[in-house]
């Protein structure tokens, strides 16, 4: 896959670099925006509060299969019901939530555990498909919660939960699994 990144920082960057280890294309652009024209995914790993300034900065935006892996650490933006939708606004494409309750601290250390550990995400029917490819690839098991309404606000919502638990563990994984799967 073409998959161009939007964040060059420990999300964006460390995605990027599990999907060129993987075998896919990927351009990531920085502040300085790009041109996105070709692309077959376009991730969004920025701060909440950045997506339009961010998106403003790249060409070639319209149509494609998004991935928001942005996080909310300000005040809710109440137009939206979640930065997905924000971002969908602007892309125009079908969108899905993931990466955004897992620590790019410890994207080196997927491959090490002793079963893939659990990416949460939400996805539009159009990104279903493409995002579930894109978490196998980055080493983790995709669990899907759902349509991306309500689902990206509900994991945008847990991130309070996510900053208690690293408080007292650090970077760390999970996996949900039905009995008898572990």
């Amino acid at each position: 896959m073409k998959i161009t990144v939007i964040g060059r920082g420990r999300v964006g960057g460390g995605l990027a670099a599990l999907w060129t280890g993987a075998g896919h294309e990927v351009t990531g652009f920085g502040r300085e925006g790009g041109d996105a024209t070709g692309a077959d995914v376009v991730v969004v790993a920025v701060p909440g509060s950045s997506i339009e300034d961010a998106l403003a900065r790249v060409a070639g935006l319209g149509g494609q299969v998004t991935v928001d892996a942005c996080n909310l650490y300000e005040q809710r933006d109440n137009d939206f019901p979640s930065l997905s939708h924000r971002i969908q606004s602007i892309i125009g494409g079908p969108t899905a939530k993931s990466f955004s309750t897992n620590f790019a601290a410890a994207y080196a250390e997927i491959g090490q555990q002793r079963v893939r550990p659990s990416n949460l995400f939400a996805a539009d029917p159009g990104a279903h498909d493409v995002t579930e490819r894109l978490i196998l690839d980055a080493g983790y098991e995709p669990v899907f919660i759902g349509d991306l309404d309500p689902g990206a606000r509900l994991l945008e919502d847990s991130s309070g939960l996510t900053r208690a638990l690293a408080g007292r563990l650090g970077p760390f994984f999970y996996r949900y699994a039905r009995p008898g799967e572990l």
